[in-house]
């Protein structure tokens, strides 16, 4: 749909199709696991959105090439381009988009091993999303918190961490973007090799009755 969608915008000159086109494009990509097909697409649709003359329809791509530098370890780049898209989002007023995208950049600081900076970021984003009721990102909070904790050798909580985001998503019928997908594995494996399936199984299971504002009840107050 996406092919026929982008033929028909640039045979009518929608700059605006064309964008769309690619950007969905460029995340079929990235779901598949073809980063350097994605980062192409998204870097087609970022020209096509200049050419325009409408930043809003940069905010898209920009956010996919981000995404395709993190997922590829270049977090030096990737921070620096989380950084320009939340300056293109505060000038558009995309105030849950800054959000999301300081999560983004969150994880970079993370794995650049500025973990305090990472934890200031994270809770942050975490106290906006619940005071604002942004219940779509939520899921993503709950990823912070089981990366954060295995980070930082909790991996009890971890577990119990890994519990509630994956219920948390699957109260939406969701599935986690691919970059945050990958830390959520990793909180995961971490947590499992370190306390043994019994152990780990447990604290799982207690993390699924867990809502995602009662796991972060201590942090919140």
């Amino acid at each position: 749909m996406s092919q026929e969608e982008l033929v028909r915008a640039r045979a009518t000159g929608d700059r605006a199709g064309e964008v769309d086109a690619l950007y969905s494009l460029a995340r079929v990509s990235i779901r598949g696991g073809d980063l350097a097909s994605g980062e192409s697409l998204a870097g087609e649709a970022l020209e096509a959105a200049v050419r325009s003359g409408d930043r809003a329809l940069e905010e898209r791509p920009r956010h996919v090439l981000a995404a395709v530098a993190r997922l590829s370890g270049d977090l030096s780049r990737a921070r620096d381009l989380y950084r320009a898209s939340i300056a293109l989002n505060e000038s558009l007023g995309n105030d849950e988009t800054v959000n999301s995208e300081y999560h983004n950049l969150a994880f970079c600081e993370l794995r650049l091993g500025n973990v305090a900076h990472a934890r200031d970021l994270f809770a942050a984003g975490r106290e906006e999303v619940f005071r604002r009721g942004w219940e779509g990102f939520v899921p993503y909070v709950c990823v912070a918190g089981a990366a954060l904790a295995a980070t930082e050798g909790d991996l009890h909580r971890a577990a119990r961490l890994t519990g509630v985001t994956d219920a948390a998503f699957e109260a939406l019928g969701q599935v986690p973007d691919p970059d945050d997908a990958a830390e959520l594995t990793v909180a995961r494996t971490a947590a499992r090799e370190a306390l043994g399936e019994a152990t780990f199984a447990a604290e799982y299971a207690y993390g699924h009755t867990l809502t995602p504002r009662e796991a972060f009840a201590a942090e919140v107050a």
